[in-house]
């Protein structure tokens, strides 16, 4: 496969002809928000909304993860538009959002501090209304606690479980705004087919799914 050259926010850059741009950009330092984006998988799932940058040539910006990099193409991930989509889709999430940062384990790592602190806005804006859905936390599980409260359905742990371990606890359950990240009918995980490998909190971006010894810390030293 030839290589190509491109500009990204003025920076020079070799690459692959038809490597997708989010990871082009990542892996030459260059942060673009991102949630649902997993290097492994074949197609993205384009579904957090967060990647928006501005290519040139392109009327209107577009997501960096449905991207492919082509010779000489100049890549704007600071454009005005580009942070304007990404931010309204980051207040869309975040409005769904179990906040508690000062008792979350996650603190300080959490993924939406930092894209938070990148687009410069607030976790929680104060246009939208809140939309709670106060769904039960799964403690059922020897090593795992899982607060559906905090998931932003970006699916990183369903496709780690089903396509890369090949164990199919984990999956999306439920439509609109029901929808959740939930094992077979629901079940605790603790009786479901969790072979314990805990890699799911691995790459989980918040604080959704936690090793309960650290949740254990976390909790005490705050009491």
């Amino acid at each position: 496969m030839r290589t190509v050259s491109l500009t990204i926010d003025g920076q020079q850059i070799t690459a692959r002809e038809g490597d997708n741009l989010l990871w082009v950009a990542l892996d030459n330092g260059i942060y673009i928000p991102n949630l649902c984006a997993i290097r492994d998988k074949s197609e993205p799932m384009a579904s957090c909304r967060l990647c928006f940058v501005e290519v040139e040539g392109k009327e209107q910006p577009v997501t960096a993860c449905t991207e492919t990099v082509t010779e000489g193409m100049i890549v704007n991930t600071r454009g005005t538009r580009a942070l304007s989509l990404a931010r309204r889709s980051f207040e869309l999430l975040m409005a769904s959002h179990s906040l508690d940062c000062a008792h979350c384990p996650k603190s300080g790592s959490c993924e939406l501090q930092h894209i938070a602190r990148y687009l410069g806005t607030r976790l929680k804006s104060k246009q939208l209304r809140e939309l709670r859905r106060d769904l039960p936390i799964d403690d059922s599980h020897p090593q795992i606690i899982y607060d559906p409260n905090k998931c932003v359905l970006c699916g990183r742990c369903i496709w780690t479980c089903r396509e890369h371990l090949g164990v199919g606890v984990l999956g999306f359950a439920h439509r609109g705004f029901q929808r959740m990240v939930t094992t077979f009918e629901d079940e605790p995980l603790a009786i479901s087919k969790c072979d314990r490998c805990v890699e799911c909190i691995g790459v989980c971006p918040t604080g959704a799914l936690l090793p309960r010894n650290e949740t254990k810390t976390r909790v005490t030293s705050e009491s």
